[in-house]
């Protein structure tokens, strides 16, 4: 294992220290709220000259995200950064990046979509972008930020791959918050992501092809289509074994879901992202008490782990579903339906119930958490409702 310099910071500081030990050749970006200081570090390290990439400041998200795929398209390595309405303006360019296998690695720090306006940090915008082709990490600690930021250039530029990797942190709880973290020395990172990517040009090399044709009638679309939801739904082996990779160089674990004391739990909350710490903190508290709680955290949230969704549930009596987004006139928020469709195929029905969470960068405290687990052995007991409810808020049911 290689020797790692300690130091104290967040997740904008150890993402873009990722970003400069991938060296870029490109980076298009535009500066939001809270992920503003990963591009405005990563453009003091090129006027410093401690990275050679071509830093572009654009006038929007929207232009950021189409540099980025221009840019991707002559088989440059790719990274940007946004957040909230930075990932809504980009909506249209996020579906072309995933449709023309750019493999861009995009660092977003989730943060809430207006109206009303907000800055703090919830899973709106991330959500808004999950159908969008991209695969998408989830990181609770401002050290996962960066293992995940170096795991998604090489999932992204895997030959096998090709795709746009956005590696995600809660705004402000882990982009912000200082904690201890490991940084990896620039040579062993530098072997670890090897060359840029694998794909031959795409635009300028020796076999060119056409970009942005239109795809009329008769199939063509659909089946580029397919071919792209085939891609994405391959590539959990590769992760797994490029995580596995990273975790043999730097001693932290790598897995697709993180099982917290859930193989002979009675009561388990699903969760993506920073809150996981809370409800570990309470599950601990209640095993001291004999009360079986576990807690599964999603490191990958596209494409969905569902197997392991399964095996880390199996057994449970009842289950919760923290969602820190809201899916507005749906049955269940997006992480509900994605565990309920993922638990739809196993023998017998477990009890499940979704909580909406944390909107607004809303405080999630122990007291929170330990609700859910006491309303969690009412709902194994069949004295609660299943379905989709409101934590900590002032509002009735």
């Amino acid at each position: 294992m290689a020797e790692q310099k300690v130091l104290a910071a967040n997740g904008n500081t150890m993402v873009a220290e990722a970003y400069r030990q991938a060296e870029p050749d490109v980076v298009a970006a535009y500066p939001i709220t809270p992920q503003t200081a990963i591009v405005e570090q990563f453009d003091k390290y090129v006027a410093e000259g401690l990275v050679h990439t071509e830093f572009v400041p654009v006038e929007s998200e929207h232009s950021s995200m189409s540099a980025c795929i221009g840019a991707s398209t002559t088989g440059a390595r790719v990274a940007t950064a946004t957040a909230s309405q930075g990932l809504a303006l980009m909506y249209e360019e996020l579906h072309i990046a995933a449709g023309m296998r750019c493999p861009i690695v995009m660092a977003n720090a989730n943060r809430a979509i207006s109206a009303p306006i907000n800055i703090h940090g919830d899973h709106s915008d991330v959500m808004g972008a999950r159908d969008a082709g991209w695969i998408i990490f989830f990181a609770e600690t401002a050290q996962e930020a960066y293992d995940n930021t170096l795991v998604s250039f090489r999932v992204a530029e895997d030959k096998d791959v090709q795709l746009p990797v956005m590696t995600t942190m809660d705004g402000f709880i882990t982009s912000h918050a200082m904690e201890r973290c490991e940084l990896m020395d620039d040579a062993t990172v530098a072997d670890f992501l090897g060359t840029r990517t694998a794909r031959e040009p795409m635009v300028g090399g020796d076999h060119p092809v056409s970009q942005g044709m239109f795809a009329s009638v008769g199939g063509a679309y659909f089946n580029l289509k397919q071919g792209e939801s085939l891609a994405i739904d391959s590539v959990k082996p590769t992760i797994q074994r490029i995580g596995e990779e990273w975790a043999k160089i730097c001693g932290r674990p790598f897995s697709l879901v993180d099982a917290f004391e859930c193989e002979d739990a009675d009561y388990i909350i699903v969760i993506l992202g920073s809150s996981a710490g809370n409800a570990r903190a309470v599950a601990r508290e209640l095993r001291e008490q004999g009360v079986k709680a576990g807690v599964l955290r999603l490191k990958l949230y596209r494409p969905f782990p569902a197997a392991e969704v399964r095996e880390g549930l199996k057994n449970a009596k009842a289950i919760a579903i923290m969602d820190r987004s809201d899916s507005f006139g749906a049955q269940y928020a997006p992480l509900g339906e994605d565990v309920r469709c993922a638990l739809y195929p196993m023998d017998g029905h477990i009890p499940t119930r979704d909580y909406i969470y944390g909107l607004g960068g809303a405080d999630v405290t122990l007291d929170l958490m330990r609700q859910v687990y006491s309303e969690l052995q009412e709902l194994a007991a069949g004295k609660l409702d299943q379905g989709k409810h409101y934590l900590g808020t002032n509002k009735a049911q």
